[in-house]
């Protein structure tokens, strides 16, 4: 699986590393949440229905999942199940974070654990550049101290994290999506990660 903060290509590198490995992929789809562009426009109002319908999404997606019986298949994905309650607990207040509790234990049951877990990491600046660059509908709203509250928001979430091998990846100077060499050197080092948490500070190769 493949995580990180908004802005560092997850999904794009999900689908190199699926061809790449000749796997089934797992999409986010968060171009389908009609909460979403709403939210970066008035976080407060639009944060509750944006979480819940990402939380019903995803459930829908390992009832999928189970149905195909993928669980027993190689499998990339570019975003963890778990982490959801990461966006909740920075966007939502006490009474909504209560009642989003209630919904996800009852949805999180029977989520699968990964194998491994590469968490893409950058200063929330070079976060705020790339995403200025790809200009998606409503990300124009994104502010610094957003961007600053949910990299910190990752950093404590996976400081804690020990259900899977994790790979923490600086993607600061480094372009996995498009830059071959780039891609080839991380997709080394993931091949050699086994049990336990690693880093990998990689030499910018096919950096523009």
């Amino acid at each position: 699986m493949v995580e990180g903060p908004i802005g560092l290509g997850k999904t794009s590198l999900a689908r190199r590393l699926a061809e790449r490995l000749d796997s089934a992929l797992l999409l986010e789809q968060a171009e389908e949440n009609p909460f979403l562009e709403r939210f970066y426009a008035e976080p407060r109002s639009a944060a509750f229905p944006a979480q819940l319908y990402f939380l019903f999404q995803r459930s829908r997606q390992l009832e999928a999942l189970r149905q195909r019986d993928l669980f027993r298949d190689a499998l990339i994905a570019d975003f963890m199940f778990d982490k959801d309650r990461l966006f909740a607990r920075l966007n939502l207040d006490e009474a909504e974070l209560d009642l989003y509790d209630q919904v996800y234990r009852r949805l999180a049951v029977g989520a699968p654990t990964p194998d491994l877990v590469v968490y893409l990491q950058a200063p929330p600046d070079v976060l705020m550049t790339r995403i200025r660059r790809r200009g998606r509908p409503g990300e124009h709203r994104i502010d610094l101290d957003y961007l600053r509250r949910l990299s910190d928001a990752y950093l404590e979430f996976f400081y804690h994290f020990d259900a899977a091998p994790l790979l923490i990846v600086n993607a600061a100077q480094i372009n996995p999506v498009d830059s071959d060499e780039d891609f080839d050197v991380l997709m080394r080092r993931i091949e050699t990660v086994e049990a336990g948490k690693h880093y990998f500070n990689p030499v910018p190769l096919g950096l523009d």
